[in-house]
Order: C-alpha cells, then structure tokens, then sequence
C-alpha cells in the first residue's frame, strides 16, 4: 500500500517551545492518521525530525506500506535524508539513524521539499500542539 506522509516541525524562538505534527493519506487522498504533539523545548530542525519520526513510526504500524511518500518544507531534513547533504550535528545524527532503522520496514520512502504554503494542514498540526500547552 502507498501512504503519502506530510510533515512538520516548528519552535516558537530557536530553541524554544516545539511541537510536531503529520497528516498522513492513503493513495485516495483520504486521511489515515494526523499527529499534533507538543515535544517541549527543542529547535526547528530536531522537531522537523521528530515529526518525520513519529510520522514513519505510525505508517509502520498500519502495515503494509510498500511506498511512501513524504513532503516536508524543510529543506535541510530532505537534502539529508536524501544523503545530498552530511548530517554534523549529533543530536540530528541520532534522529536521522532513527528514521532510517524505521524506513528499512517500510518499502521505497521518497522525500520531497515543498513549499510552506504546501504544507498548510501539517503546520496547523504543529501550531496546535505548541498552542494547546503556551497559551
């Protein structure tokens, strides 16, 4: 089964109060799982990270999964999960080692950077996360 995966991460200040969030869809187009956590302090990139985590781990556990496609407005976490570009930091090096041990379970994954403005429903999933614990 495909599943098509979009993701996100933010931090209110960097680092600063971070949430995740993910709509993932099955090939109809209809929604299959969201996720909106709030995650605590962290930065852009490790919640960009941990919400690609949390996406893949959910994909695994509705089985199946023979492709899947994963849109993500971070331009960083693409290029690095597309091994166009190293992964220095140590904390997103352990991250990056998590999402592939989950990757190895699932089929072809694709990575894709998209526009902000593509990635509307993820980013409200985050904003939702981080709003339900600061406001």
């Amino acid at each position: 089964m495909k599943y098509i995966v979009y993701t996100d991460g933010g931090a209110r200040g960097n680092p600063g109060p971070a949430g995740i969030g993910a709509v993932i869809y099955n090939i109809s187009g209809e929604v299959i799982a969201e996720v909106s956590e709030y995650i605590g302090k962290s930065t852009n990139n490790d919640a960009e990270y941990r919400a690609l985590l949390t996406a893949l781990r959910k994909v695994h556990e509705l089985g199946n999964a023979t492709e899947v496609e994963c849109f993500l407005d971070s331009q960083l976490v693409v290029r690095q999960m597309n091994r166009e570009y190293k992964v220095k930091d140590a904390n997103l090096a352990s991250l990056f080692v998590q999402v592939h041990a989950v990757i190895l379970h699932l089929g072809q994954v694709h990575f894709v950077h998209v526009p902000r403005e593509k990635n509307k429903e993820a980013d409200r999933l985050v904003n939702r996360a981080i709003d339900s614990v600061t406001s």
